[in-house]
């Protein structure tokens, strides 16, 4: 059921998706007004019907019909540019989030289901003796036109927003948040103090590979814990959410054998997605970041937006509970699976910036910044240590290529109320 609901998920993102969905709505919706009028009629009470004869309304859906296709293309073409911008501004892997976007999805649904909703109705009007006119779904084209005027509003200033890089960073920062709120919420039943076993236990087990490859995007745990408790046995993966899966390459063991039907519980892909893997829009914010620092594009204002971000982010955490990826049921050992610790979410999110923004003291500067905001929001001390590593390398990196004195004793001055905070001494921080 999860892997239904993940394909389906992610087939209602596709761009073509809202369209279709609306497109055959407005087809429902033609017929079913057709069958109404023909069945009862209109009454004379409903004096906003429209009421025009068998020519008006001919030309009048044409208009829309034609005119809706048409606003269409353009809006189609507009969403092709601001795709091209993104492309070459933020990195292609950001195109995902323009085209399952649900406000240029439902622009262009809107005018696509006008222009068929008009082209069905103009096939049932009639003349003859007596002539056929569908009064209500005229009626109804013309209240589609209306809107489609509204939407074209809103699309122009949607599509600004949306390509803006404040826009960018921010959605991917809900994204970014939402994934990490998520993993620090699971809650295994493991006994206080369990550990997962010596790599040696594993030895004797049953092996299983990869029969196809692709990116792990999605692993049902309460089916593989189900599998192993009904087979009675051990299970440790050694694939986590993310990962690229090559094919014959070894994913888990089982002592003293495998379940059944592992891979049911693995979805692969041809791409990574958000909600599982916690580094995938962490990765989208590192690479807005590094283009911002490259030297064609030279914008530290952005890279500065993007730490901040991250600086969100994991204060949002504060001292949630980290998964260890050890699952016991019944106080037996029934799963193990690598899973993304502090210290690894941390290097994903600062080590690129680092290396690419080393030479850029402001960028230098506000990072040392958001890592002190970070480590005083933060009272677990593996954390914090792990906060201070990345500040010496953070350090080291800038004073290296940092030629000019003041710059060096701002990074200095930063580097020392981030160390005395992490040693205990927070009354630097209110000086």
């Amino acid at each position: 059921m999860n892997r239904l609901l993940f394909r389906f998920r992610e087939l209602s993102r596709q761009f073509w998706f809202i369209p279709a969905v609306m497109t055959v709505l407005a087809l429902v919706l033609a017929e079913t007004g057709i069958k109404l009028e023909e069945t009862y009629g209109v009454p004379k009470s409903l004096t906003f019907v429209y009421g025009g004869g068998e020519t008006g309304a001919r030309t009048l859906l044409g208009a829309i019909a034609g005119s809706s296709i048409g606003v269409a293309g353009t809006v189609f073409s507009i969403t092709i540019a601001a795709l091209s911008y993104a492309a070459g501004s933020m990195g292609p892997r950001l195109l995902g989030n323009f085209t399952s976007d649900r406000g240029n999805q439902v622009t262009l649904g809107t005018f696509i289901s006008t222009f068929a909703f008009s082209l069905y109705t103009l096939r049932k009007v009639q003349g003859g003796n007596p002539p056929f006119v569908p009064h209500y779904n005229t009626t109804a084209a013309l209240a589609l036109a209306l809107t489609s005027v509204g939407m074209l509003v809103y699309y122009l200033a949607h599509i600004t927003r949306t390509i803006s890089m404040t826009q960018v960073v921010n959605s991917l920062r809900d994204d970014m948040r939402a994934s990490l709120l998520s993993a620090t919420e699971q809650q295994d039943e493991d006994p206080p103090g369990t550990v997962a076993p010596p790599d040696n236990f594993w030895q004797k087990g049953e092996a299983l590979y990869a029969p196809s490859s692709g990116y792990l995007q999605l692993l049902d745990t309460e089916l593989l814990l189900r599998r192993t408790c009904q087979a009675n046995v051990a299970l440790r993966l050694l694939v986590r959410p993310g990962d690229y899966v090559f094919p014959n390459s070894l994913i888990a063991v089982g002592v003293p054998k495998l379940p059944e039907g592992v891979m049911d519980a693995l979805t692969l892909g041809d791409s990574r997605t958000t909600g599982q893997d916690l580094e995938f829009s962490v990765r989208h914010l590192s690479e807005v970041a590094a283009r911002a620092l490259s030297p064609g594009v030279n914008d530290p204002v952005t890279a500065i937006d993007v730490i901040d971000r991250f600086g969100d982010a994991l204060c949002s955490l504060q001292d949630r509970r980290w998964p260890d990826g050890i699952f016991y049921r019944e106080d037996q050992l029934r799963l193990v699976m690598p899973v993304t610790d502090f210290s690894g979410l941390l290097a994903r999110m600062f080590d690129m910036i680092r290396q690419y923004g080393k030479d850029s003291p402001s960028v230098v500067i506000r990072m040392l910044e958001v890592l002190t905001v970070t480590a005083s929001c933060l009272k677990d001390e593996d954390r914090r240590t792990a906060i201070l590593r990345h500040a010496d390398l953070l350090r080291e990196d800038a004073l290296r290529v940092t030629e000019n004195s003041g710059d060096r004793a701002d990074i200095e001055e930063r580097y020392s109320i981030l160390r005395q905070l992490l040693l205990g001494n927070e009354a630097v921080m209110r000086r």
